[in-house]
Order: structure tokens, then C-alpha cells, then sequence
């Protein structure tokens, strides 16, 4: 099972290794997919070393209503206190599935309109109450399987009610699974846990979702977070989902070329990792809602999920894990006092991370802008340096020299994005990326 580090930063396994929550986003995996489709996407996303698959229980696409491909559905007369075991038979099998392939459930009991129908299908069905018979029946039915758990579901919290709901869910989980699981939270975007449920003493490590425009300064969200009191891990749980399109029913997004890319999904992981999150959460338009032709698209999709998990930000989200567990992980810290040039606006951001110890650091710079940098915040009198590729996980070695104090640093050509990685030579780290 997984818990807090110690310094309260990251998530450990039992014996204090640091695990990387590298997520992807299948809302709709357990409401929309065969056991066979669940297979193909779980193998795939095993296969690209992700470690979490975040999927709701009572979906968000007519969960309670649109049977799951057996001809399920989740509850009996829309009572959380009446599950369907033929649904959670099925939920079960998925499951399993996932921890065969090492991969943890970010698990969502319900989508957040069947306790806020600010928008959405809905209905309300939890009060209080079934809230916490429900939490805790789900939690002893997944008390010994490799779950996290995720309250919420894209909504906020309005008023007394909501707030009781949401606490008996989370306490309803803790007495089901006894404790051995962690507890986080799925906020409505672009915001935060820490303005909802800051002061909730189920709450483990915050995510934000900072959510589907391009250039989000996600970042922001996390140094936030980061830096409040008490002390919590925090991610970004959903940024900008790849191949999501520049219009919705309520208005553009802020697209130039119509779909966020993968370079979008770059920037905003690196950008959170190297602001201090523990993890991070990708995501993929067709893929999250597992639409293939012929069913109902929430957010309009161009190609089958079954096609899309092919896409390459899927793909490129392992060399960002590969980087930092290269390096001591336990010990990283944000800190943009490394750079001294204009840290950048927009596309432009550019966002630095090193060890509190100033054995090395990581430059992303997401458009191959010429950096300077204060090494003072270094150790090492000399110093190695690589250009890291985030698109294939290759390094580029600069070679050793001499820490002059402050230098200026110029990417490759063949970008547009890049990261720098500084070590102090007497620590002999891997190459970046090994190890």
C-alpha cells in the first residue's frame, strides 16, 4: 500500500521508495468497456509505465441510466445503499486486471452530479447518509486491492450539504477499507482542493485540475499549494487532455490550431513536476470518455479511444518518471531562484527544480529559449551538463566544466522543447533518464 513521505512532499511505498503517480484518464473505463477492450487499453498503458488509471465508479456520461456493456447497471432504484453486484462483478474484473499489470485505481465512487447537478445529467442521489453506507461498503469490497481513492468528481462545493457529503464518502471509505488507502479529491476546474477541503482531516495530498486551455499556467496552481500549512503532496489531476478540441457548447478554448497536442501535455507536466508536484495526471479527449463511432461523445471526439491511446503525448509521458527517479527524488525541491534571466509568460514559462541539497537540477524550457542561470545554487565545483530530450527520453551530454557561478545555456536546435540537467560531477549520477 502507499502513504505520505516523510516530509510530507511525495507518495512512498510501506518501505519508504518513492512511488511516481503517473495517471492516466479513463473516467469511463469501468461504464464503457468489455473486459476485452479494458485489456487492451490496461496492457497499453502498463506497457508506457503509467501507474495510475483514474475511473469512476457511477460515471459521468448517464452512469445510473446507459448500462455498462453487460447490460449493468450500478445500482438498484438509483439507491446507494443497493449496489448491483452483477456491475461491481465487472468493476471487479477490471480491477484485477489493472493490478496484474502493477497499476493502481485512482478510483472515483461517483461523479460529482449525483451530488451537485450544477451541470450534467445527475440525478442527486447522495445525502449524507447513503453517502457513507456507500463509502463504506466500496471500501471493504477494495480494501486489499491497489486503490486510491478520489472524492468529488468535477464539481464544487456549494453549501453545508455538499460539504457533508462529501466528508461521509471520504470517512465512509476509511472505515470500509480500514485505513490503507489514500484519499485525495477531484476538484472542478481550473481549481483547486486546497479551496474546498483544505481543512479536511481525510484529505492526503491536494490536486488541482487546472483544465483544458492551452498555455494554462498550471504552475501556479501547484507552487500555491505548495506552499500552505499544513503541509501536503500536490499534483495536477487534470491539465489539457490531448486531442481536445478548441470549441465547446460553452465556448472556445483558446486554441490556435483547433486540438491541444503534445507538446501542450509537455509543457503542462513539466511545468507542475518541476513546481513541485509529486505526480501527474495525463489525459486524452477520445480516450477518457472511451468513444468509439456510434456512441454518444460528451466532448467532441475525431478518432476511437482505441486509436488514440496511440497518439504520441500518451507515450512521452514515461520519459518525464524516467528523469526524475534517475535522480534522488525524495529530496527535490521547486526553485525558480536558479534562473536569473525573464522566466517567461505563457508558452514561454520556463520552470526549474534541483535537489535540496543542489546535487543537480532540471531547466524545462518549453520553446528552446536561451536560458542564464545562477549555479551558486549548485554545489558542485564542476558540474555536468545534458540536454534532455522529453519527446524520446534521450540526453545530449554538454560535457564537464567548471561551475562559473552564472551561465548562459542555449537548447538544440530540433525542439521546440527541452530540458537542462545540471549535476554536481563527484555525485556520478546516470545518465538522465537511466539508472
Amino acid at each position: 500500500m502507499l502513504k505520505v513521505s516523510d516530509n510530507r512532499r511525495f507518495l512512498v511505498h510501506e518501505d519508504g521508495t518513492p512511488f511516481f503517480y503517473l495517471a492516466d484518464t479513463a473516467w469511463e473505463l469501468f461504464h464503457r468497456l468489455s473486459v476485452e477492450d479494458a485489456d487492451l487499453y490496461l496492457t497499453d498503458r502498463a506497457a508506457k509505465k503509467f501507474s495510475v488509471i483514474q475511473a469512476v465508479v457511477l460515471a459521468e456520461i448517464d452512469g445510473l441510466h446507459a448500462p455498462n456493456p453487460n447490460g449493468d447497471l450500478p445500482l438498484i432504484a438509483n439507491d446507494p445503499t443497493q449496489p448491483n453486484e452483477a456491475y461491481f462483478a465487472h468493476v471487479d474484473r477490471i480491477v484485477d486486471l489493472a493490478a496484474s499489470l502493477g497499476l493502481y485505481i485512482g478510483m472515483l465512487p461517483t461523479w460529482g452530479d449525483k451530488w451537485n447537478k450544477k451541470w450534467g445529467i445527475g440525478p442527486e442521489i447522495f445525502t449524507p447518509e447513503n453517502a457513507r453506507t456507500f463509502g463504506v461498503w466500496l471500501g471493504r469490497r477494495y480494501a486489499d486491492k491497489p486503490i486510491i481513492w478520489i472524492v468529488g468528481g468535477d464539481r464544487p462545493i456549494e453549501n453545508e450539504e455538499h460539504r457533508l457529503i462529501v466528508r461521509a464518502l471520504a470517512e465512509g471509505l476509511r472505515v470500509g477499507d480500514g485505513g490503507s488507502h489514500l484519499i485525495t479529491m477531484h476538484a472542478w476546474g481550473p481549481h483547486t482542493t486546497s479551496e474546498l477541503v483544505h481543512d479536511e482531516t481525510w484529505l492526503d495530498f491536494h490536486t488541482c485540475q487546472s483544465g483544458h486551455t492551452r498555455n494554462m499556467a498550471n504552475w501556479k496552481f501547484i507552487e500555491a499549494d505548495y506552499a500552505l500549512t499544513p503541509t501536503r503532496p500536490c499534483m495536477d489531476a487534470e491539465p489539457g487532455y490531448e486531442d481536445f478540441p478548441s470549441t465547446l457548447p460553452d465556448g472556445p478554448r483558446n486554441l490556435e490550431n483547433g486540438y491541444l497536442d503534445d507538446w501542450d501535455v509537455r509543457k503542462t507536466l513539466y511545468w507542475a513536476l518541476f513546481a513541485g508536484a509529486h505526480g501527474h495526471t495525463y489525459g486524452c479527449n477520445p480516450v477518457w470518455q472511451m468513444w468509439r463511432p456510434g456512441r454518444e461523445a460528451l466532448i467532441r471526439a475525431r478518432r476511437p479511444w482505441y486509436e488514440a491511446i496511440q497518439l504520441p503525448g500518451s507515450s512521452q509521458m514515461q520519459h518525464a518518471r524516467a528523469l526524475l527517479l534517475s535522480r534522488p527524488f525524495l529530496t527535490r525541491i521547486p526553485d525558480q531562484q536558479l534562473i536569473l534571466s525573464e522566466p517567461g509568460i505563457g508558452a514561454e514559462h520556463i520552470q526549474a527544480t534541483r535537489d535540496g541539497s543542489g546535487s543537480y537540477a532540471f531547466v524545462y524550457l518549453p520553446v528552446g529559449n536561451e536560458v542564464e542561470l545562477n549555479l551558486h545554487r549548485l554545489t558542485g565545483k564542476q558540474l555536468i551538463g545534458y540536454w534532455y530530450d522529453p519527446r524520446n527520453g534521450t540526453s545530449r551530454c554538454i560535457g564537464k566544466f567548471e561551475n562559473p557561478g552564472r551561465m548562459r545555456f542555449t537548447p538544440p536546435q530540433g525542439g521546440p522543447d527541452w530540458v537542462l540537467v545540471l549535476d554536481d560531477a563527484v555525485a556520478q549520477y546516470p545518465i538522465p533518464g537511466m539508472g
